[in-house]
C-alpha cells in the first residue's frame, strides 16, 4: 500500500508498488494499436453526437455504480435543459456530473486544486464540506464485515500529496499512471463521500491529457456492467499490497471500450446513424468519396443508398449529376 511505502521509505523517491507483468504489456501494445486506429481512422474530427452520447453513457454508468436510479433517457433530458421527476438527490447528482463532464478539459491531472474543484462541483448540495478531505476516520463494510479500513484522516493530505507527486515525477506513461491513480485514491480514500465517481472521473481526465479520444470513451460503462470485477480487482490489490491486479482489470476495460467504439464505425450503424454521424463532422458540402473515406468498410453502393436516403429525409440535398455530384448539408 502506499501508506506502507512511505512509512519505511520516508517519503523519498516516493513510488507507488506494482508490476508491469506480461499480460499488462500485451493489453497496452492492443491499446496503444486500437488508439492508433481511432486516431488514423475515424476520430480524427469529434462528432457532437457522439460525444453527447458517450457523455450520457459515461455519467450513467458512473453514477449507476453509486446507487443513482435515473436513467440515460432522464439525463438526455436534464442535460437538455428540460424537467426530469425523480428523487431530487439523483437529479442533483446527475446536474452536478453534467457541469463536471462539460468542463473536462479545464481540470489539470497534477493539481490537488483542480482535484478538489472537480470533488466541490460533484458533491456539492450533496455532502458537508465538498471540495475538501475528510476529517474523520472511515471503513468500507460489505454486510457486517469491514473490507477496507482506509487510513487514518491525519494521512490523507500527506498521502495525497505523495500520489500527486508521482503523476507529476514519475516518467510511467499516462495508461499506467491513471490506473495507479485510481487504485491508490481509492485505497486513501480521501473524502467522506465520492471517492468512487472521484477515482473514475480523474482517471478519465489523467487520460484525456495524453489522448483527446478519452473524451468520448465511456469505460465506465464497461465497469458499471462488471461492478463485481471491479470491486473484485480492489479488493484482490489490497490483498496483494499493490495495485497490479487493478491495473490489469482497467487496461482490459480500456481495450474492450476502444474496440466497441472502433466497432461502432461501420458494423454497428444503420444507414441513418452513418448519415447522422457524418453530418456532425463533416462542413458545408461533400462528395460521395468523402463519405466512404469516413466509412471505409461500406462499398460504394452501400454509400449511395445511404446518401439517396439522406436527400429522402432532408438531411442533404443533392446538387449536380453523375460524376459533378456533391451534397449539402442542410
Amino acid at each position: 500500500m502506499l501508506l506502507y511505502l512511505i512509512l519505511s521509505n520516508d517519503s523519498i523517491n516516493m513510488k507507488p508498488p506494482y508490476e508491469i507483468t506480461s499480460s499488462i504489456l500485451k493489453l497496452i501494445t492492443s491499446i496503444s494499436e486500437k488508439l492508433g486506429e481511432a486516431k488514423a481512422n475515424y476520430l480524427t474530427k469529434p462528432s457532437p453526437q457522439l460525444r453527447k452520447r458517450n457523455k450520457i453513457k459515461t455519467i450513467h454508468s458512473s453514477l449507476k455504480i453509486e446507487g443513482n436510479t435515473l436513467t440515460e433517457e432522464q439525463i438526455t433530458a436534464l442535460i437538455e435543459n428540460k424537467r426530469v421527476i425523480g428523487p431530487k438527490k439523483d437529479v442533483l447528482e446527475v446536474i452536478n456530473a453534467i457541469d463536471v463532464y462539460d468542463n473536462l478539459n479545464k481540470f489539470k491531472s497534477t493539481s490537488t486544486k483542480s482535484f478538489l474543484s472537480a470533488h466541490k462541483k460533484l458533491m456539492t448540495g450533496l455532502i458537508k464540506k465538498p471540495g475538501q478531505y475528510r476529517t474523520a476516520n472511515v471503513g468500507i463494510a460489505k454486510g457486517n464485515k469491514a473490507v477496507h479500513i482506509a487510513p487514518p484522516f491525519a494521512n490523507v493530505d500527506f498521502l495525497m500529496s505523495e500520489l500527486f507527486k508521482y503523476l507529476k515525477e514519475t516518467d510511467e506513461i499516462p495508461l499506467i499512471k491513471s490506473c495507479v491513480f485510481h487504485y491508490e485514491m481509492e485505497f486513501i480514500h480521501p473524502f467522506l463521500d465520492g471517492n468512487g465517481r472521484m477515482g473514475r472521473l480523474w482517471q478519465t481526465v489523467i487520460l484525456l491529457e495524453a489522448y483527446p479520444l478519452f473524451e468520448y470513451l465511456p469505460f465506465e460503462t464497461l465497469i458499471s456492467q462488471s461492478q463485481n470485477d471491479y470491486y473484485d480487482a480492489l479488493s484482490k490489490s489490497d490483498k496483494a499490497g499493490n495495485s497490479t491486479l487493478f491495473i490489469a482489470y482497467m487496461l482490459k476495460v480500456i481495450d474492450q471500450s476502444l474496440a466497441e467504439l472502433l466497432n461502432f464505425k461501420n458494423r454497428t450503424l444503420s444507414d441513418i446513424d452513418r448519415l447522422k454521424y457524418f453530418i456532425g463532422l463533416s462542413g458545408s458540402d461533400f462528395t460521395r468519396k468523402d463519405y466512404m473515406n469516413t466509412f471505409k468498410d461500406i462499398s460504394s453502393a452501400t454509400a449511395s443508398r445511404d446518401l439517396k436516403k439522406g436527400v429522402e429525409l432532408n438531411f442533404i440535398t443533392k446538387i449536380g449529376d453523375k460524376r459533378n455530384t456533391r451534397y449539402q448539408v442542410n
